[in-house]
């Protein structure tokens, strides 16, 4: 009976292969295992720890409000508003000395600084805004941004804010349910500014700057937006979500003003 004879070379190659394999295997469990941490921070860490710091500072912004000082007056969205919001929708439209809001120029909120609360009742929001958009000093504090350049709360113009849709706090995640009618509220030191849903563009390019503008007006879809002047809120964020390939966009009209 012939014996089957083992080579020392094929052996030690069928070990390396083994070895191969199995550290092949460990290498993917590895990464597999850090790819689901990195998701747990993004879709939960993130927002935990956002949402806390955005809570913390509504809880402050209101303590400095109560006691009637304390902030830098750079962070001050406005000074002294007592009047009244345009009292019909075509007063609205078209600012005039008898219907507008009689508020002085407000104050260039510091860059990054917190400085007004915006609250939607419909999704149980209540956060900071903040001056800017960058997502370090801002968006990724879960603060909504307020584009620089372009109008304050209450002011004839665009208040336009941006917020994540997804991770960080995600406070815009559910703006899409808004409907014409539902109520946002930005509170500042002095008044607290009371807009309603109005229009939705469900879906634009990143860059369309139209829908911020004072007359917020798509550039892209040109049907979508205003031609009159007016006391507007612009709410954007990312759309689909978990991507930022195109923007969401709410608009809103002013509809109340009162002083705090």
């Amino acid at each position: 009976m012939r014996q089957r004879i083992m080579h020392h070379g094929a052996r030690r190659r069928r070990e390396r292969r083994r070895r191969a394999v199995w550290t092949g295997g460990e290498l993917l469990v590895t990464v597999g295992v850090v790819l689901l941490l990195l998701v747990v921070h993004q879709l939960w860490w993130t927002n935990r720890e956002a949402r806390q710091g955005a809570q913390h500072r509504v809880e402050a912004l209101e303590r400095e409000w109560g006691q009637g000082g304390g902030a830098d007056s750079g962070t001050a969205a406005d000074s002294g508003s007592t009047a009244t919001a345009p009292a019909s929708p075509a007063e609205r439209d078209v600012p005039s000395t008898a219907s507008a809001p009689a508020a002085s120029a407000p104050a260039t909120p510091d860059p990054s600084q917190a400085y007004a609360v915006l609250s939607i009742p419909r999704l149980h929001l209540r956060v900071p805004v903040a001056e800017g958009v960058g997502k370090r000093s801002v968006l990724n504090k879960g603060y909504v941004g307020h584009y620089p350049g372009t109008g304050q709360p209450g002011r004839a113009g665009n208040f336009a804010l941006a917020g994540h849709r997804n991770t960080h706090g995600e406070p815009f995640r559910y703006i899409n349910r808004l409907t014409p009618g539902d109520t946002v509220r930005v509170e500042t030191r002095s008044a607290v500014y009371t807009y309603a849903v109005d229009r939705t563009l469900r879906q634009t390019s990143a860059r369309d700057s139209g829908v911020i503008r004072p007359i917020p007006r798509s550039t892209v879809h040109p049907t979508h937006g205003y031609t009159t002047p007016g006391y507007y809120l612009t709410l954007t964020t990312c759309t689909p979500e978990y991507t930022s390939r195109y923007r969401l966009v709410v608009w809103g009209k002013l509809v109340s003003t009162r002083p705090r």
